[in-house]
């Protein structure tokens, strides 16, 4: 958590820190007034208050507003939670079973659940709200591409798959929602209440968890257009925010906050193609990828919202083998060294990168300007994003440095599968298919061996070389609340230790 102070503060809070200040003192016969007024304004910002879209859907599947998704964690739970080490917690699922061939799952529900209208927690509506999830049009439906059928039980509910998934649970943190209208019900800890222009969250008392929640009401602050994000929040209007700092086209917000960093499955890599040019050498691309530093561009590029990892999972996930790691850090020397014993110094590289987002453009700099050093030729080029998607189909590069949003499971398979649909590298390897095929089966107790296995074989061939997950972040006013552990799909995972001031 980190504290910034914005050069400029918005019109709005000059104009509340103008009101402030009076003309004359106040007399002793205005006292009581004056601790009314006081009492009023402790009242005041000891109120979460959150933004709220209400000309948007508010289904955590099927709406596409960030704001309303933010909310959805308060209304919703799924079968399971993914903690901060990306880890499955069990929520609305008591117990499961799987076939050995971890193409069947079999989740037995919690007993005693009902959603905030009364209708039980039953294995039809679960299977109906999953079966929702994985259709057109729902956020979810690219997780759950392999679910062939989803069927109801007695307090059951079965996924059964075309591919074995032994790591099943980490893909069903799914909010279920009652239905599929713009208002569904769910299980979770607040209600809706929405009478005209004014709206707000009430704490359940039916809840099943009955964990004490910091507020009994959450007030819902209207907004109609995406700017008015950033004035209410620069004004106090709102409590709090999400926001990807280094995002292409992130908001920007003014005034005394404080950030809340968590950890993402988002990750910043160095892509090669390895079908034609001087980087179809393995040994190669190992060198170069010791010309990338890590380190620095996560402190510094990143501005510290990033985690340096030099394997394709996150350095928080128990699947992130630290010995395999230390043998792919960040060695200049060594780059130079291997660079000239493969004959390779002096040659000239294209390195493509998409410039509309700067951190990305930045960190293509740092990398071009450490392989120059090392004695290198570097052209980056700097496309926009239709562009840069349209060299890599074509294959106009040698390198190229990529983001992407992996699952849970941290499933390089789009990347890295022969028929993977962002190979843009054009890496084609059986042993890679297999290393995959064989993680991806792994029951979740093993999984770490048949990820060290996957890692290890790709520090050698190197189709790509990891740089970095991304941060999200929530921003809070300053001093207003404390207590706070986001973790990716929940801004309010823990909620029942914040503090309100």
């Amino acid at each position: 958590m980190k504290r910034f102070c914005a050069c400029l503060l918005s019109a709005a809070l000059l104009l509340s820190l103008s009101a402030c200040g009076g003309e004359g003192e106040a007399s002793s016969s205005d006292s009581s007034v004056d601790t009314s007024q006081e009492e009023v304004r402790e009242s005041e910002t000891a109120t979460l208050t959150l933004a709220f879209y209400p000309q948007q859907s508010l289904h955590p599947a099927l709406s596409a507003n960030r704001a309303n998704l933010t909310l959805a964690p308060l209304l919703y739970e799924g079968l399971f939670a993914v903690d901060g080490s990306f880890t499955a917690q069990p929520v609305l699922c008591e117990s499961y079973t799987v076939s050995p061939d971890k193409l069947t799952w079999t989740f037995t529900l919690r007993g005693g659940v009902t959603f905030s209208d009364g209708t039980s927690l039953t294995g039809e509506v679960a299977a109906a709200a999953l079966e929702l999830a994985r259709g057109e049009g729902s956020r979810y439906s690219g997780r759950l591409s392999h679910v062939t059928s989803i069927t109801a039980g007695e307090g059951t509910v079965t996924v059964t798959l075309d591919e074995p998934n032994g790591s099943l649970p980490l893909l069903l943190d799914i909010p279920l929602a009652l239905g599929a209208g713009e208002r569904p019900v769910g299980t979770g800890p607040y209600l809706l209440s929405e009478n005209g222009e004014e709206a707000e969250l009430t704490a359940r008392e039916n809840w099943w968890q009955a964990r004490q929640m910091p507020a009994d009401t959450i007030s819902l602050k209207i907004m109609n257009k995406s700017d008015e994000m950033i004035f209410a929040f620069d004004a106090g209007d709102i409590s709090l925010v999400e926001v990807d700092l280094m995002g292409t086209n992130s908001l920007g917000y003014s005034g005394s906050y404080e950030t809340w960093d968590y950890s993402t499955t988002s990750m910043i890599y160095l892509g090669f193609h390895t079908r034609a040019g001087l980087c179809q050498s393995a040994e190669v691309r190992k060198a170069l990828g010791r010309g990338v530093d890590r380190e620095s561009i996560a402190r510094i590029t990143y501005a510290t919202h990033a985690v340096p990892s030099a394997l394709p999972v996150h350095p928080d996930s128990p699947m992130y083998d630290r010995w395999i790691a230390s043998q792919l850090s960040y060695d200049p020397e060594a780059l130079v060294k291997e660079l000239e014993a493969l004959g390779a110094a002096g040659r000239e590289l294209v390195l493509l990168v998409n410039t509309e987002n700067m951190a990305k453009a930045s960190a293509a700099q740092w990398i071009a300007d450490q392989l120059e050093s090392a004695g290198m030729k570097v052209r980056v080029d700097n496309l926009p994003f239709e562009e840069y998607i349209s060299a890599l189909e074509a294959g106009r590069f040698d390198l190229y440095l990529g983001e992407v949003a992996l699952t849970a499971d941290f499933d390089l398979s789009a990347l890295l599968a022969s028929d993977g649909a962002l190979n843009y590298g054009r890496w084609q390897d059986e042993q890679t298919d297999q290393l995959l095929a064989a993680l991806a089966a792994a029951p979740m107790d093993s999984r770490e061996e048949a990820a060290s296995a996957l890692y290890a074989y790709l520090g050698q061939r190197v189709p790509l070389v990891p740089v970095c997950f991304k941060n999200n972040s929530v921003l809070t006013k300053w001093g207003k609340l404390s207590g706070l552990s986001p973790v990716r799909g929940n801004l309010f995972y823990d909620l029942e230790n914040w503090v309100i001031s």
